[in-house]
């Protein structure tokens, strides 16, 4: 376990992925209605299902096999999250290039966390 992480809370990768999945929010309120039901609930449930899975993963720490796998459905998300604001921006909805861009390096963060957890 890293040093001075006492909860999921203080995990940089819970931090960041609850920052954006409330960026996500604001954005689907911004997209037509019709989309704020079919990309926008799509965006939604991906960019939540992030920090659930990190802080539902870090409940199970001790089991490194299991906070491994919480954190691959993260990553998976993050994934999925990439490919909807590219599709609201090609659709001209709205510029989403620096919300791509965050969860990539949100991407790779979780990435080195599950090859480097011990």
């Amino acid at each position: 376990m890293e040093v001075g992480i006492t909860s999921f809370r203080d995990l940089a990768i819970y931090q960041k992925s609850y920052v954006l999945a409330l960026e996500v929010h604001k954005l689907t309120r911004e997209l037509p209605e019709v989309e704020r039901y079919e990309l926008g609930h799509q965006l939604r449930k991906a960019a939540v299902s992030i920090p659930a899975n990190i802080a539902e993963g870090y409940g199970r720490k001790n089991s490194q096999a299991e906070f491994k796998h919480f954190l691959r459905n993260a990553l998976g998300s993050s994934n999925e999250i990439q490919v909807l604001p590219s599709m609201i921006q090609d659709l001209d909805y709205r510029n989403t290039e620096k919300l791509i861009t965050e969860y990539d390096v949100l991407g790779k963060q979780i990435y080195r966390l599950i090859e480097t957890w011990k």
